[in-house]
């Protein structure tokens, strides 16, 4: 796909989205941070579910250390892996707190550092937070990515790099939001609803379902 077709692309998922943002619940940085570190593995169905009633007494680094990670654990033991991440989320608020003021840092590398961040974790608070144009790429830009055209790559940094190259920069700020949602609702893993995409002659997909 070149530069011209890839903001075509973009603009039509625009069209069809025009104010795309993430299917997680949050309230501020850092419980958009604890969310998305929840969010491994994890449906944002079920951890808003979790959320909810935990975002409602616990807004800031602070107040989780202060909750517990007992407690923690119990509040989220209906998302996969909750022991893992109960111990995350206390070890990263409790670095927040040692190391930034309580507050979620802007810097890449400082997020990485916080346990159980990597970097499409990230790539979401940079972007969602904090306005940077970056792309996380999940299981739905990879797939995307690869069976479009746009970014085909065989690695996560692969297609997150392609799609940094080709994304036009006004499209930039939402481009991983038009590619999550469009995966997530229409180019779906199984049963791509083709006859429903809007980028359907821009696409490359040669199983195309109509």
């Amino acid at each position: 796909m070149n530069a011209a077709q890839a903001d075509e692309f973009y603009a039509r998922l625009a069209a069809d989205r025009p104010n795309p943002k993430s299917d997680l619940e949050y309230v501020n940085s850092y419980t958009l941070l604890v969310a998305v570190v929840l969010s491994a593995q994890a449906t944002d169905i079920g951890v808003n579910k979790a959320t909810g009633p935990l975002f409602a007494r616990v807004r800031d680094p602070a107040a989780m250390v202060a909750l517990g990670e007992a407690n923690l654990r119990e509040a989220i033991r209906t998302i996969g892996l909750y022991k893992t991440k109960a111990k995350n989320v206390i070890a990263l608020s409790e670095i927040l707190l040692a190391r930034h003021g309580g507050q979620v840092p802007e810097e890449r590398a400082a997020l990485e550092a916080l346990p159980g961040v990597g970097r499409k974790t990230a790539n979401v608070v940079l972007n969602v937070a904090f306005g940077h144009p970056t792309i996380a790429v999940d299981t739905h830009c990879f797939r995307l990515g690869n069976r479009t055209g746009l970014a085909p790559g065989k690695t996560v940094l692969e297609v997150e790099e392609g799609l940094l190259k080709i994304t036009p920069a006004r499209w930039g700020r939402d481009a991983h939001h038009y590619l999550i949602l469009h995966g997530r609702y229409v180019c779906k893993a199984r049963k791509p609803e083709c006859h429903l995409c809007v980028v359907n002659d821009l696409c490359q997909f040669e199983a195309k379902t109509i």
